[in-house]
């Protein structure tokens, strides 16, 4: 079970740190990342993370703004975003991918968490 926290309403140029806690059958030997959701768009990739935490890869929307991590300790993922955007309003996901890198497409993650919203005014 993963469970994404740490949304908000915030202005353009605020920080926040989403937090995503995992339990149950997930694993902290498995890659893990963080998609998002727009209203009427597409879900998109926006990071991702190797098991070890030793290996990233941002989406060229949040690059040099996101910064994803973990901490297998307590079975956490984090995204730390910073200069937030407008256009980074959404709902985010985590993910638990199927191996134990990590992967941009949705379609190689096994495990995924109830959203947490961002919105960002102007």
């Amino acid at each position: 079970q993963l469970q994404a926290s740490g949304g908000g309403l915030v202005q353009a140029g605020a920080s926040l740190r989403l937090s995503c806690a995992a339990s149950g059958r997930t694993s902290s030997n498995n890659g893990m990342g963080w998609f998002r959701k727009a209203l009427g768009k597409e879900r998109e990739f926006v990071a991702t993370i190797d098991w070890r935490g030793s290996s990233t890869s941002y989406a060229d929307s949040v690059k040099g703004r996101f910064t994803i991590s973990r901490d297998n300790r307590k079975n956490t993922l984090y995204l730390q975003m910073n200069t937030l955007k407008p256009e980074d309003t959404a709902v985010y996901y985590c993910a638990q991918a199927r191996s134990s890198t990590g992967a941009s497409k949705p379609g190689l993650y096994a495990y995924w968490g109830r959203g947490t919203l961002v919105t960002v005014s102007s």
